[in-house]
This record gives C-alpha cells, structure tokens and sequence, in this order.
C-alpha cells in the first residue's frame, strides 16, 4: 500500500509523461550531461511541509510543494521552445488540477527562466516551476 504522498507525486509524473512533443520526464534524477532537444523535465518531489490537522475525524491537510526542473537547449529560438514546453505544462495541469480526484488542486508558481551558458555547445534555458499540491490524508506520514 502506498501513502497519499505517493499516489499524488506518481499522479503527477504520469501527467507530465503526457505532454509529448519528445519531451524527456524524469523524476529525482541526476541532471544528465546531456539535454535532449525536445527538452527535459525533472520532477522532484520535494517537501509536504507541516500539515494542518483537523479532528474528529482525524485528517491531515497538506500544501505539498514539488518542483519541475525545465530545460530547452538550442542555438536560436530558445525562447519559443522554452515557452512552447511551458505551455504544454500549463496545459496538462490545467485539465487535470485535481489528478484524477487524488489532489485537491494543484497551483503553479510563475517559471523564472534563466540561460546556462555551456562552453562548446548550445545555450540552455532552465527555470525551476513550482507546483502546490493541496491533498488530505489519514495519516502524519502521508
């Protein structure tokens, strides 16, 4: 049996699986050294936070934040690649804000992007996309 926590972060990934357009997903993963072309996503699940309990029955409110590393590499028209991946994100998490009836929403913070220059080779536009996954459980430990 897997927690709360659980099912909403691999609800999660498995959206973000489907954003197609080549777009490589991963979770917790080490940044490879390479970036696809299509772009990249990390999913990382980062931390639940301190819930607020309510009793009777005993439920536990949680404000999850998770972080999507987004990256887009190219020569020229990085910025419409970076926006096009960014909004194939929106998209995905504006038809699905609840991931299917597990998550109460899901809000997202605005992405900051920023350019990596990388000697040798093609600039990378990175940002890191906060995600606020609102859940309840049963239990403390998620």
């Amino acid at each position: 049996m897997t927690t709360k926590r659980e099912e909403v972060l691999s609800a999660l990934f498995t959206l973000l699986q489907g954003i197609g357009g080549g777009t490589i997903v991963q979770r917790n993963e080490a940044l490879p050294e390479r970036i696809p072309a299509a772009g990249l996503l990390i999913l990382r699940d980062g931390t639940p936070g301190e819930a607020e309990v309510t009793l009777s029955p005993l439920r536990y409110h949680w404000q999850h934040r998770a972080e999507v590393e987004v990256f887009v590499r190219g020569s020229s028209g990085l910025e419409l690649a970076f926006d096009a991946l960014a909004e194939r994100i929106g998209h995905a998490i504006a038809a699905d804000r609840t991931l299917g009836g597990l998550c109460d929403w899901i809000e997202t913070d605005a992405p900051e992007p920023a350019d990596l220059a990388v000697e040798g080779a093609p600039t990378i536009r990175a940002a890191v996309l906060i995600l606020t996954l609102h859940y309840t459980s049963n239990d403390p430990l998620g």
